[in-house]
């Protein structure tokens, strides 16, 4: 057996074998906690809400469960089951040159995957979000919203990879180009998205609320922010989940609260969630995980680079026929089974950040006003208050619930 094959199952072993305890310790810590409300939250959330978080939890943590075997099977048949060279067979067969035998591939590989994947995507949807009063989609809008997801990738994927495949059968150096092109592109799409493509799905529209407006202006003002606008989306057409966030880039940056939000939250505690969300720019998180994201991914081009012209790298991943195309289509999958201890890494900046966010917030508003608003969303998202510590090292992105009204609790004297 090729060496590079015994390292990459072993590295896909010790992968699935990590995920798999942690997703036992979670289940395990969530379900002790279950009976009772934390102290810090027995005035403000029922003991009701608190299980209904912990099953929501429970139920998303067991299909992820089945997922996460579904998946490791799926790419070893992909790949040392020779699915990846029968695909590429198939599209030789048809006469074309490298580079368009190259996509039809890589493009065709990724659509299958995303296809056996579809079963447990429509189970969340339509089975748990709607357990939990969650979902308010309808099969109709899922099939919408697949089939332009599906187009949309096609259409502004397929000549961005065309261009990179070209790049690395034309230039010596190919790997810095091809990075060069994918981080333009990356920029040019955080700038597009807003105006262009996220209105194909939801509808944006100005915040009517004056007195809000007036609140939100004079913090932007305050704040040294300037924006396209304040939007409400109508987030309400999917799902229940409320949110806000930022989005865009220089003059396209505009401010979208879901319309759930907007229905659940104070005027206070909607300014105090924007306060967070304007702590985030004022400290440059965007640019300072757009700076990690651009090195990491130039270390993985270059080591890309090398890799491409090791035979073994193909045999080892069930390739007989190399080519820059199997490279850059194997080196996508299989990434992620080396590259796990990178996982709580990110997470620990992106909590740090969170805190940042928090203590900016705390300087322009009230802390409780945070508070009550983190509390409502706790409650009206079913987020669990009790996980696992060492799950959330690894996996939250946000501080655990306790933790994070402690440190505003804190804040607040």
């Amino acid at each position: 057996m090729n060496a590079f094959t015994v390292l990459f199952l072993l590295a896909v072993g010790v992968s699935f074998g990590v995920e798999w305890w942690l997703s036992r310790r979670q289940a395990a810590h969530v379900l002790a906690h279950r009976a009772a409300v934390p102290p810090a939250f027995r005035d403000s959330i029922g003991l009701e809400a608190h299980q209904k978080a912990a099953d929501y939890t429970l139920d998303k943590n067991r299909l992820a469960d089945i997922d996460r075997p579904i998946e490791v099977l799926i790419l070893l048949l992909f790949t040392l089951g020779g699915g990846i060279e029968a695909i590429q067979g198939f599209w030789a067969g048809f006469g074309f040159g490298p580079l368009a035998t190259g996509i039809g591939a890589i493009l065709t590989t990724l659509i299958l995957m995303q296809l056996l994947g579809l079963p447990l995507g429509i189970y969340k949807t339509f089975v748990i979000e709607e357990r939990y009063g969650f979902n308010r989609n309808t099969p109709k809008q899922f099939a919408k919203d697949l089939g332009l997801q599906l187009l949309l990738s096609l259409a502004i994927g397929t000549p961005i990879l065309a261009l990179i495949l070209w790049v690395m059968d034309s230039v010596g150096a190919w790997w810095l180009l091809a990075w060069a092109i994918l981080m333009g592109f990356s920029l040019l799409m955080s700038w597009a998205f807003p105006t262009f493509i996220a209105p194909l799905f939801n509808k944006f529209t100005p915040l009517r609320d004056e007195a809000l407006k007036q609140r939100i202006e004079t913090l932007l003002a305050r704040c040294g922010f300037q924006s396209q606008g304040i939007f409400v989306m109508d987030g309400s057409r999917r799902s229940g989940h409320g949110n806000a966030y930022f989005t865009g880039m220089g003059n396209s940056k505009r401010i979208v609260f879901f319309d759930t939000l907007i229905e659940s939250l104070e005027h206070d505690e909607l300014e105090a969630v924007l306060a967070h969300e304007l702590g985030h720019f004022k400290h440059r998180h965007v640019f300072k995980m757009l700076g990690v994201s651009a090195t990491v991914s130039l270390v993985g081009f270059a080591l890309l680079g090398w890799l491409s012209g090791q035979d073994w790298f193909y045999a080892g991943l069930g390739v007989h026929t190399p080519s820059n195309a199997m490279a850059l289509l194997l080196f996508m999958l299989v990434s992620p089974a080396f590259t796990l201890f990178l996982q709580p890494a990110m997470a620990y900046f992106q909590r740090r950040y969170e805190f940042e966010a928090d203590d900016f917030a705390a300087g322009q508003t009230r802390p409780a006003y945070l508070i009550s608003a983190l509390v409502k969303l706790y409650r009206e998202n079913a987020s669990t208050l009790t996980p696992d510590p060492l799950y959330s090292a690894f996996h939250y992105s946000h501080p655990p619930a306790a933790i994070r009204i402690a440190h505003l609790s804190a804040k607040a004297g």
